[in-house]
């Protein structure tokens, strides 16, 4: 898959495209958010772009039983199996005409008796063409020179289910889809039209120059569909990850409104016309990659074209309530689909973790593992690890794996005291174990008595200013930092009225993130006075080393 061009990525900037598209209560925020969380601004929109957020998956088991329910994919296997110990096909390799019927009828598409329909036999014929791309059935010609398939060696373990033959098999079948649907949708009607009535592809005249430019259009909207495909495949991908359980469902309008919006834009009326493109265009492609199980999908509904008139469906013209906008299409990528597409970013040299990837090894991998990485989602990490473990001896390891004055250690901390609220109360007794740690005793404090204890003891002033800036350093280092965090941080300091004496203490704490804490302090506090002291207190503590 080709590296796409998110150009709506934010909260901020899908409001404006979501009153325009969407139903009022679904706003691209809600879809979107968690980007805003990870304090992505403009000048991070490049890197973002480029980064694929881990996804949870079923177990290939279950995917592969997802799979082998695909109808289509199903058609080709029990075609497949229908074969044996051999059928008699034509030259191309397609079903003679006295079986085309009994196909029909063999996958449930025709009545048992009775004639048979023409699109069930066409239907029939497009399941073989699958069985044979995948090697299902096997072609071949006695020594009579009769023309036959026979089964193919991966059809009996698909049908018992092996999950990586049959995951194989499936991705196959989903890249020929793939493929098929950008040919279908990327043809001028013209061209379509003419290659439908030949049965072929039209061949250009020799010499012809109009028919060669004919062919370069042609090539060219074969691969603008396929990179808006992918662009739209890897948007759905990041939706998924990021949505709640039960809302990973999109209108087709904010797919396409977040192909097309400009970060931080709302929708022009010329937008709304390209939302509308980018829609009609989309919507054939997306049925069939339904058709393989990739997605459950909603199209357009056709009633919406005015047929009299003869123009398209305008989106964003008044608001839309939740029904109607549903006639615009809907979305959902199944987890067939997630799957799908991670493998081919996997092929395509992308980094597309699993949730969960991290939290295989001991708190110290895992810790280390979360701070390190860019595309990580760390409550789910760390809800992953701690899931099963003994409270006790889980507290134990992650306040071991916390300590530390490199470069991460802050983060390191603030990720410890995430963990230890996930393992809840029966963590207390290792909490107390650290309460005098000069590293971990300010915070290990704190999460008692936010837990409700009422003997904890007040610390000690060194180390409750090392806190100050260790609980500081780590807002600054989590992905940049939250602006609007930071300065409620900022806010909250114990400056009180004497800032000069407050910072006279703060610069001197043996600290690595002081100096940087200090400048961010004087950059976001909204009291002159207080942020000159901080300055002041920066320098001095640059001065320091």
């Amino acid at each position: 898959m080709a590296g796409r061009r998110r150009k709506n990525g934010g909260a901020s900037a899908g409001e404006g495209a979501a009153e325009a598209v969407l139903p009022a209560d679904l706003e691209l925020q809600d879809l979107y958010g968690a980007f805003a969380a990870h304090g992505l601004d403009d000048e991070d929109l490049d890197d973002a772009a480029v980064l694929v957020p881990p996804v949870k998956l079923p177990a290939e088991q279950e995917l592969a039983e997802q799979a082998k329910a695909v109808p289509m994919f199903g058609y080709a296997l029990a075609l497949a199996r229908w074969a044996a110990p051999h059928r008699t096909v034509d030259e191309f390799g397609d079903l003679v005409e006295e079986d085309r019927g009994p196909a029909a009828r063999l996958l449930g598409l025709a009545p048992a008796e009775g004639e048979v329909p023409e699109e069930a036999e066409v239907e029939a014929l497009r399941a073989w063409s699958l069985a044979c791309d995948l090697d299902l059935v096997e072609l071949g010609t006695t020594k009579d020179g009769e023309h036959v398939a026979v089964p193919g060696p991966d059809l009996e373990p698909a049908e018992q289910g092996d999950p990586d033959t049959v995951l194989e098999l499936w991705l196959t079948a989903a890249g020929i889809v793939r493929e098929l649907a950008v040919e279908a949708d990327s043809l001028p009607e013209e061209e379509a039209g003419e290659e439908e009535e030949e049965g072929g592809e039209p061949t250009p005249e020799e010499g012809g120059e109009e028919d060669e430019d004919g062919l370069n259009e042609v090539e060219e909207a074969r691969d603008a569909a396929a990179e808006l495909l992918d662009e739209a495949l890897q948007v759905l991908y990041e939706t998924t990850a990021f949505a709640d359980p039960g809302n990973e469902t999109v209108p087709l309008g904010v797919l396409a409104a977040l192909l097309v919006v400009p970060e931080g834009e709302e929708p022009s009326e010329e937008l709304l016309g390209d939302i509308t493109d980018v829609m009609v265009a989309l919507d054939p492609m997306l049925g069939d990659l339904a058709e393989l199980g990739l997605l459950d999908y909603r199209p357009i509904d056709p009633e919406l074209f005015d047929e009299e008139e003869g123009e398209e469906p305008v989106v964003g013209e008044a608001p839309l309530d939740e029904e109607e906008s549903a006639r615009f299409g809907l979305v959902r990528l199944t987890p067939l689909g997630q799957y799908g597409i991670r493998q081919w970013l996997l092929e395509d040299g992308y980094d597309a973790p699993l949730v969960g990837d991290l939290a295989q090894g001991d708190a110290a991998e895992l810790l280390r593992g979360v701070c390190e990485s860019a595309n990580v989602l760390p409550e789910e990490e760390l809800r992953v690890w701690v899931a099963g473990r003994e409270p006790v001896p889980a507290a134990r390891e992650l306040l071991a794996a916390a300590r530390g004055d490199d470069a991460y250690g802050p983060l390191r901390r603030m990720l410890c005291v995430s963990a230890l609220n996930l393992l809840g109360a029966e963590a207390e007794p290792a909490v107390r174990e650290v309460l005098d740690d000069p590293e971990l005793g300010g915070s290990a404090r704190a999460w008692l008595s936010a837990l409700g204890a009422t003997d904890v003891p007040v610390p000690d002033r060194t180390m409750a200013l090392w806190t100050v800036v260790d609980t500081f350093a780590a807002q600054l280092l989590d992905s940049g930092g939250d602006a609007a965090l930071l300065r409620e941080l900022v806010t909250d300091l114990p400056v009180k009225g004497d800032p000069a004496a407050w910072f006279g203490e703060l610069w001197r704490v043996d600290h690595p993130y002081t100096a940087d804490v200090l400048e961010a302090i004087g950059e976001l506090h909204t009291d002159r006075a207080v942020a000159k002291e901080a300055r002041k207190a920066a320098f001095k503590a640059r001065s320091k080393g």
